[in-house]
């Protein structure tokens, strides 16, 4: 019932607030012809969104967002000629964003402009350590009057991330087949958590015991490298190909949507540790079953290290052509595998899968704005397939009890459902309930937010 509330509550303030954001973890593609009963809309389109959600990876969302679209002469509706989005949130887990995101379509005739400045902090980050289940998840380790009890903050640690992007596509092919080249720069601080921070008013026994985080663990035991255990900074080059033939951008019901990048960090600042090349291939494919209402889509993905090394807080990070999403951690939580918890999956080379069913089950007309609204089931699945350097004794003794199972990593299963609001074929407010097959990677998890996985 209170996810249900949380839901209705986030649909009502959207509808008001009149927002266009539009969903997805990336811009590329082209947008289909608009049915007849959809009001098309025309110029400037101005929304402020009061930004109100819950995941189980970062607790409730509060603050606001403005949106400007425009849409020219409506013509290219449900498509835009650009926007420009700027984002101040906060929630209750720790999580802050701070946003200006812009994209055009045309300011250059054929080629594409996205730009991104964000400034992402993190209070309570998730850390499991690396290689999946080769890495214990121990929960007692978190439970107060557990014998086993360390910290309920355990397995979190403290990020702040500054993020400058900008990003260009052009055609090679048509608009099917595009070229992508972008310029990237992050910069990384990290360290434990603050305790005192934390406890901060609290009440006496909701406060939690300063001790060693499996952070602070992990940088003893030399796993985590010592000029690794505070961040740096990374420039980066990115290039890569898309092919699109979605007949929507956010709310495709047939067509395929591949894409293939390489991310290139030279070692030319005096604060990166390392200079590394990563790739990611993803496979994505929506069949329609039941024209314009039922449809079936699957994704298939592959994240690796081509050459160098990169350092251990950039192994989570999920690289796509151009992403929306300010959450941008994995494998596992909202945006990769539901249910399953927040980068419980981590290596150097990963693999994931999800397919799912969506079902239209209404579809109207509300303030003014065209209004569907779907269900969905899905299954996903991830494993790491090329592992982060673990050493398996330390200094020739084994390690503590309930840290390690070398060996153990497998395939991690979820499976799920949930409801979806759709604005006018642009902007998706989204609920998944997902939950997992093995305890290793939690119970369940819900998250409401902006947009379908993929």
């Amino acid at each position: 019932m209170k996810n249900l509330l949380i839901f209705l509550t986030f649909t009502l303030l959207t509808l008001k607030a009149q927002a266009y954001f539009p969903a997805g973890d990336s811009l590329i593609g082209d947008s289909t012809k608009v049915k007849k009963e959809e009001k098309i809309k025309k110029g400037l389109n101005f929304g402020i969104l009061p930004i109100v959600g819950y995941t189980t990876d970062i607790g409730f969302a509060y603050g606001a967002s403005v949106s400007m679209y425009n849409y020219g002469d409506g013509t290219i509706y449900p498509d835009y000629k650009y926007m420009l989005y700027v984002e101040y949130s906060r929630t209750t887990k720790g999580q802050g964003t701070t946003q200006i995101f812009f994209d055009s379509k045309g300011m250059i005739p054929g080629i594409r402009i996205t730009s991104d400045i964000s400034y992402l902090t993190e209070l309570q980050l998730d850390f499991y350590g690396f290689n999946g289940y080769d890495a214990i998840y121990n929960i007692p380790f978190t439970e107060k009057g557990n014998p086993q009890y360390i910290s309920k903050a355990f397995y979190y640690f403290q990020r702040k991330f500054l993020r400058v992007t900008a990003d260009g596509d052009g055609n090679i092919l048509g608009k099917k087949l595009r070229w992508h080249f972008g310029l990237g720069y992050y910069k990384f601080d990290i360290e434990s958590v603050n305790i005192d921070k934390y406890n901060k008013g609290q009440k006496e026994e909701d406060k939690i015991e300063k001790a060693d985080l499996l952070y602070d663990k992990y940088i003893k035991w030399g796993i985590i490298r010592e000029d690794e255990k505070d961040g740096g900074d990374m420039p980066y080059l990115k290039l890569g190909l898309t092919y699109d033939t979605r007949d929507n951008e956010n709310d495709p019901m047939k067509g395929m949507w591949d894409e293939v990048m390489f991310i290139i960090s030279p070692k030319i600042l005096p604060a990166q540790q390392s200079s590394f090349t990563k790739i990611s291939v993803i496979h994505r494919q929506y069949f329609p079953i039941i024209k314009d209402r039922f449809s079936f889509a699957y994704r298939l993905a592959y994240q690796g290290t081509v050459a160098g090394r990169a350092p251990f807080y950039l192994e989570s990070y999920m690289i796509t052509a151009v992403s929306f999403a300010t959450t941008i951690d994995g494998l596992g939580g909202t945006k990769t595998l539901r249910g399953i918890l927040r980068n419980r999956i981590v290596g150097k080379g990963i693999v994931y899968g999800n397919a799912e069913f969506r079902y239209i089950f209404l579809k109207t007309v509300m303030f003014k704005q065209n209004i569907f609204f779907s269900a969905n089931a899905f299954a996903d699945a991830g494993s790491v397939v090329q592992k982060y350097d673990v050493p398996e004794t330390l200094n020739g003794n084994p390690y503590p009890d309930n840290y390690f199972d070398f060996g153990a990593e497998k395939f991690h299963f979820s499976y799920g459902g949930g409801i979806n609001l759709i604005m006018n074929r642009n902007f998706i407010i989204s609920t998944d309930f997902g939950f997992t097959t093995d305890k290793r990677d939690g119970n369940f998890g819900f998250y409401a937010g902006i947009g379908y996985l993929f």
